[in-house]
């Protein structure tokens, strides 16, 4: 009978887990739960940016959750950071799975040293991503977010950076750029208001309906707005990069709702602060939380969010459902 333990946290609780992994159950295998919570969600997320930056070995895991680690066959994790030391102890250790699609908390080159097969759940947040997006290009462009803040402190705002330059989405050009699962959905939402919408991804060869350029440089230059959804790879590191920037038009928007590291970030900036595009939306940064004398919270033609675009209660309720499937199916294939 195959073992498995899976660790919660502030996020994917205990109950979550325990009722999204009924599938493994129904399998026959036994499902042990422990608790990786933290004293709120913000000290979670302060380890977490520890393990994104330094990665999966800078943050210890206490000794009461890693007892008998030996007896198990399978390790699911979120957050919880899956290091040496974990896999030391966990000597029949053969698979890690983890709940998002990123695998930082895990130290996979020891993993798979020693015979361990790492596993994701892709996609698992892709609808909140995409939604997040769609929001964001509104904020910005409708200014939203900048007229709330206003009327927090009493001003009835009603001139704006892009005063001259407030659109409709309908009939705008949206490019794309990544179209994978996140990518498609929102061209998908993006449809629905009637924007016409392009996207460059070279790893894709269905348009699934929309037009698709050949190159990156045409995408940009075509866009009066573009948003990126592309993974980071040594290949895609500031693809998003000066020249780039400076093929924009000066009534477009940029979008960031993917990671930061696909954008040379003081270029944005650059841009941003001469006016030389109209405004952007982001959500990820170099420098996490940004820091108090952070270019970006001195300017007027963004709107900031703090990395939330995944997160949302729906998201993580349904991933450890998606993961025992997707698990299972592998075991089965």
């Amino acid at each position: 009978m195959m073992k498995v333990l899976a660790f919660g946290d502030n996020l994917i609780d205990t109950n979550m887990l325990k009722s999204g992994l009924v599938a493994l159950e129904d399998a026959g295998m036994e499902v042990t739960i422990r608790d990786w919570s933290h004293s709120s969600t913000e000290e979670l997320q302060k380890d977490n940016l520890i393990v994104e930056q330094k990665g999966a070995n800078a943050v210890e895991v206490d000794d009461s959750l890693l007892g008998d680690l030996d007896k198990f066959d399978v390790i699911i994790t979120q957050f919880t950071p899956i290091g040496k030391k974990i896999i030391d102890l966990a000597k029949n250790l053969k698979y890690i799975g983890v709940l998002r699609g990123g695998i930082e908390n895990v130290d996979t080159e020891y993993a798979k040293k020693h015979g361990i097969k790492v596993m994701n759940t892709a996609g698992r947040n892709a609808r909140a991503v995409a939604e997040f997006t769609v929001g964001m290009i509104l904020s910005e462009t409708r200014n939203i977010a900048r007229t709330h803040a206003a009327m927090k402190q009493d001003v009835w705002l009603k001139e704006f950076p892009n005063k001259d330059n407030i659109p409709e989405l309908g009939g705008k050009t949206i490019g794309i750029a990544g179209f994978g699962h996140i990518g498609q959905l929102v061209g998908k939402f993006l449809k629905g208001f009637d924007a016409n919408v392009i996207f460059y991804d070279k790893y894709v060869t269905d348009s699934k309906g929309f037009e698709q350029v050949d190159s990156l440089d045409r995408l940009i230059k075509r866009s009066d707005i573009l948003t990126v959804h592309m993974r980071v790879t040594p290949e895609t590191e500031h693809i998003i990069n000066a020249k780039r920037i400076s093929e924009l038009k000066q009534s477009s928007y940029f979008i960031n709702t993917a990671r930061a590291e696909l954008v040379d970030e003081n270029a944005l900036l650059d841009a941003l602060e001469e006016k030389r595009i109209a405004g952007a939306a982001i959500d990820t940064y170099e420098n996490e939380p940004l820091p108090v004398d952070s270019r970006f919270l001195k300017l007027d033609n963004v709107t900031l969010t703090s990395h939330l675009a995944g997160s949302t209660g729906d998201a993580f309720k349904n991933t450890p459902k998606l993961f025992a499937e997707r698990f299972l199916a592998s075991l089965n294939s």
